[in-house]
């Protein structure tokens, strides 16, 4: 069990992998969840489009795609799909570093697997307020 990350299409992010790790557990046992396993692949919009089609039927680019993989209750388990493409351009955009938004990214997809979802305006609201808790944990 555990975390792992992998690339598909891209050049690997620059990115801690081992301090990364134990801040996306800490994330997770604070919501009152055990940590199983987890994969982070980064890929290209290209690879990410596809997925979006395939699975979601989304023609759409997006900068992330989480399926949960947990059969049970409090265990998070699941892949983690992550644009490094868009991660870079909303980077620009937002006028942040690619190794923050980046985290932000990651982190996005691990309070998805606990539950938060981002459909309505209010839902999107609690989840940039719970992706700036964690981001200030990953900064202790």
């Amino acid at each position: 069990m555990g975390l792992r990350y992998f690339c598909e299409d891209v050049v690997f992010p620059t990115l801690p992998r081992r301090k990364t790790s134990h801040w996306i557990k800490e994330v997770i046992v604070k919501e009152g969840y055990v940590p199983g396993n987890i994969n982070f692949i980064f890929c290209s919009d290209k690879y990410l489009h596809t997925i979006n089609q395939q699975y979601l039927k989304h023609d759409t680019y997006t900068d992330i795609i989480t399926f949960d993989q947990s059969e049970e209750e409090d265990l998070v388990e699941g892949d983690i799909y992550i644009s490094t493409d868009r991660v870079n351009e909303n980077a620009l955009k937002e006028g942040t570093n690619k190794e923050d938004e980046l985290h932000r990214v990651i982190i996005h997809g691990i309070l998805h697997l606990v539950g938060y979802s981002d459909k309505g305006e209010k839902e999107k609201k609690i989840m940039r307020e719970k992706e700036d808790a964690c981001l200030s944990l990953r900064q202790n």
